[in-house]
């Protein structure tokens, strides 16, 4: 039978560049929101009090949880990575916007976009049996799935997940299996089906014979009110460029307690409210990882890069060791 051996969940956007980045993505980001709502966004004060020397010293926290990431994955050796996010707009538009939908297809080419210049990277195989077979046991298991079997020119362009699969597993020697998680069009799945599809998706893969060892990634998240946030739907204080530090703290802790279930019990509203749409990649994997505390490797609620950033692991080997040094 098939296991799940590690959870790795991380930020993505902004936690994955380097500081001196940050301004011009910033600026960037503010014309999106002008061009969308015809305003300048805000400027939130807490922005003056991050130098670029105060960014670097706290941004090296997530760096290096990051860094533990990409080693501990390396360390397992997974059969397969399969990493949770959401597309926006990237690969799924209005005319066709699922709740849930995983890639069928044999491969893609992590394709990010730098400066309005597409920059084609690397090949990563994709475990299409796996993914066939999770769509199967889904479906049977009453999770209405969507699927598709390509991209154009096998590109993916999602920034939840190119990214994470450059910055991660840099040598693209693992198979990788895509779950899209609708997280930033109204509605979305709850927290709580979240939680429920991350607990059918360990159940099929103890099922499938041969022993596989399969590691899960949540891309997204933590709490950012960015140009592209449903602001339509939203009636809650905060403004573009906040953070609900409270509320990621909170999530975080219960977290690392093991009681992920209790953020099972929130609702989309609360997410909303709050800035945490993304953390339904994260619901995933808690549901997958059942009652197993997580290791928070970092929380820096950063405003110079409009989120907070968090990075965390979850060792899923009864009694293994840790194999990789907690960063300092």
């Amino acid at each position: 039978m098939g296991k799940i051996v590690a959870g790795l969940a991380s930020s993505h956007a902004f936690a994955l560049s380097n500081p001196s980045d940050w301004d011009r993505a910033r600026e960037r980001n503010r014309a999106t929101y002008k061009s969308r709502y015809g305003i300048d966004p805000p400027v939130h004060p807490k922005i003056a009090e991050e130098t670029m020397e105060v960014r670097q010293v706290r941004h090296q926290k997530v760096r290096e949880g990051l860094d533990f990431l990409q080693k501990s994955l390396k360390e397992k050796r997974p059969d397969a990575l399969i990493l949770v996010g959401d597309d926006q707009n990237e690969h799924f538009r209005e005319d066709n916007t699922p709740q849930i939908a995983l890639y069928l297809g044999g491969e893609v080419f992590a394709t990010e976009r730098r400066d309005g210049d597409r920059k084609r990277g690397a090949r990563y195989p994709c475990h299409s049996d796996l993914a066939q077979d999770l769509l199967n046991g889904l479906v049977e298991r009453e999770f209405d799935l969507s699927s598709c079997k390509s991209f154009p020119n096998s590109e993916l362009m999602a920034h939840a997940f190119a990214p994470i699969l450059t910055t991660i597993v840099p040598e693209a020697d693992i198979p990788v299996v895509l779950l899209f998680v609708n997280a930033i069009h109204v509605p979305a799945p709850s927290p709580g089906r979240c939680y429920r599809l991350g607990r059918a998706i360990k159940e099929i893969l103890e099922q499938r014979p041969g022993g596989e060892r399969v590691a899960i990634y949540a891309s997204g998240g933590l709490s950012h009110f960015t140009s592209g946030y449903p602001y339509r739907y939203y009636k809650g204080p905060f403004t573009y460029g906040s953070i609900s530090e409270e509320f990621d703290r909170e999530a975080l802790r219960l977290m690392e307690q093991g009681k992920g279930a209790k953020l099972a019990e929130l609702t989309s509203q609360d997410f909303l409210e709050n800035g945490d749409i993304e953390m339904r990649s994260w619901m995933v994997l808690l549901g997958a990882a059942e009652e197993a505390p997580a290791r928070v490797l970092a929380y820096e609620p950063l405003y110079s890069g409009i989120m907070g950033m968090g990075v965390a692991y979850w060792e899923l080997e009864p009694h293994q060791v840790d194999i990789v040094r907690q960063p300092a």
